[in-house]
């Protein structure tokens, strides 16, 4: 994602005009000198949108919002509030012409800017965020489940996370589907999506802002860039959601894509939803931004099939570096040494069952020069006709902390791994959403290696809880969280990586030369 830097005025001032997108897109402040004259503050204001769930009358899915009880090492105080509210389903973007193309109407099909794309009936809000330290759950069924917008504000912004939790019974992305709610943003990669018959992929695009937003939706394929015409110019209403289904886009059957959505004005929170037949389906998180050396964590041990999808958006090929950091250190996959990826094409290859019964991360390095790239993994688990599929995207580190919420008693993996120097993180498990007393404990991760850590459960826990992973000390760890739920056979299951959670911003004294934080 392309990340937005806004200049900052110095001082008190400077945090209590910080805005959501400023907040969680803090600018590098690793320039020589910049973190020890830069002060780092808890932010103030912090959006995340939550794309529309499943439209299947028989989904059932839960939302849970939670912020950790401390920011920088000390305990979160003052006043603030939180609020999810419904976004309007607005009417299908525009080709340029004013056409309608594209949005998901209540039948799923393409709209015609008619009846379809009608707003969804206002609804009351799904939860009431708690207090800092505790979760607060809310719950919709059935297929008329709007998008959400979400503000935080005070002691509720920094850290703040909501994740979206749906279960489908049964039908086409039957399993369990999960996405964290994401800022807003203006740019964002998407490997790992298809238009293969057997898919129905949609892009979902949420403004969260008071003017409308303007963006361009890009398809790569094997070949190259897909022809289209309609994937240009989709405007999103503000304070509205759209759902694009890729199929519109292009005539062309692709099992393998790259979805590259770029806001040519304004900002925007972007998912795609990818739904299969007969593997279930589940959310697919946008890559990391373009980078030479990426991450991808917490394959599950059990997986029987992975899939990697790489692209690079530059104008020279990329040659990668496969390995595989294992429990005991990193491996190369026989067979899968290399990887080849060529300039503006989607590159995928069959891993098959990489992990063999243990814990994994797929690390990717150049083999010379590093050129950007960005790269998803498509897991599945299960034999037959009871598979699930789940997507891993490369992620950032986990940096100065990240959190997951809506984790249970059982049903819950952490994995993290620490792939160029060994680490220590410490895991805090919640209080829970109903009840109970958080515990913490810390773990070592051995370089190179990757690890399902045995992560803590609150004390008499009730209810739901959340996991905050901060680092202690040593290299960049990166992470995930695995939710997994097995019905009639079927086991369906979702990750979520855990990139920094960006809740503290760096303020400059009053004699710092302001132009440092810009760069």
């Amino acid at each position: 994602m392309k990340r937005t830097t806004l200049s900052l005025i110095a001082g008190t001032a400077a945090l209590a005009a910080v805005t959501a997108f400023a907040a969680l897109d803090a600018p590098d402040t690793s320039a020589a000198g910049t973190s020890e004259a830069a002060a780092r503050l808890p932010v103030e204001r912090t959006s995340l949108l939550c794309p529309e769930p499943s439209d299947s009358d028989i989904a059932e899915t839960s939302y849970t919002s939670f912020t950790p009880v401390t920011v920088g090492g000390k305990p979160t105080t003052g006043s603030g509030r939180a609020a999810l509210t419904a976004a309007a389903a607005g009417s299908a973007g525009t080709d340029g012409s004013g056409k309608a193309a594209g949005g998901k109407g209540a039948d799923g099909k393409g709209t015609d800017g008619k009846g379809a794309g009608a707003k969804k009936k206002a609804v009351k809000p799904v939860l009431t965020p708690k207090d800092p330290g505790t979760p607060a759950t809310g719950e919709t069924s059935g297929g008329d489940s709007p998008a959400l917008v979400g503000t935080a504000e005070g002691k509720f912004a920094p850290g703040w996370t909501v994740q979206e939790t749906t279960e489908v019974a049964a039908g086409s992305g039957r399993g369990l589907q999960g996405v964290n709610c994401t800022a807003p943003d203006t740019e964002f990669w998407f490997p790992g999506a298809s238009t293969a018959a057997t898919r129905t992929d949609y892009v979902h695009l949420t403004n969260p802002d008071d003017s409308p937003a303007v963006v361009d939706i890009e398809l790569y394929g094997k070949d190259g860039a897909l022809k289209s015409t309609v994937g240009e110019g989709f405007t999103v209403q503000p304070h509205s959601s759209e759902p694009v289904l890729l199929s519109t886009l292009s005539g062309e059957r692709q099992t393998d894509l790259t979805v590259h959505v770029r806001v040519r004005g304004g900002r925007v929170g972007a998912a795609v939803q990818a739904l299969d037949d007969k593997n279930g389906g589940d959310w697919l998180a946008a890559s990391t931004d373009p980078a030479g050396s990426l991450v991808l964590p917490g394959i599950p041990k059990d997986a029987t099939s992975v899939r990697l999808v790489a692209f690079t958006p530059g104008d020279a090929d990329a040659d990668l570096k496969v390995r595989l950091a294992s429990p005991n250190g990193p491996i190369t996959p026989a067979g899968h040494e290399t990887l080849h990826v060529k300039s503006g094409m989607t590159t995928a290859v069959d891993l098959g069952n990489v992990t063999r019964g243990e814990a994994g991360s797929l690390i990717l390095t150049p083999t010379d020069g590093a050129v950007p790239v960005v790269a998803a993994l498509q897991v599945t688990r299960g034999k037959g006709a009871e598979t699930e599929t789940a997507f891993i995207p490369a992620s950032a580190p986990v940096g100065t902390r990240a959190s997951a919420a809506d984790n249970s008693g059982k049903g819950t993996t952490l994995s993290l791994t620490a792939p160029s120097a060994t680490a220590t993180v410490k895991v805090t498990a919640s209080a829970g959403s109903e009840g109970g007393t958080p515990v913490t404990k810390t773990y070592t991760i051995k370089q190179g290696t990757t690890q399902d850590v045995a992560a803590p459960v609150p004390a008499g826990l009730k209810g739901t809880y959340a996991l905050t992973v901060a680092q202690v000390s040593g290299g960049p760890v990166y992470g995930t969280r695995t939710l997994s739920v097995t019905k009639d056979g079927v086991p369906g299951f979702t990750v979520q990586t855990l990139p920094d959670d960006r809740g503290t911003v760096a303020v400059p004294h009053a004699d710092q030369d302001l132009s440092v934080l810009q760069k």
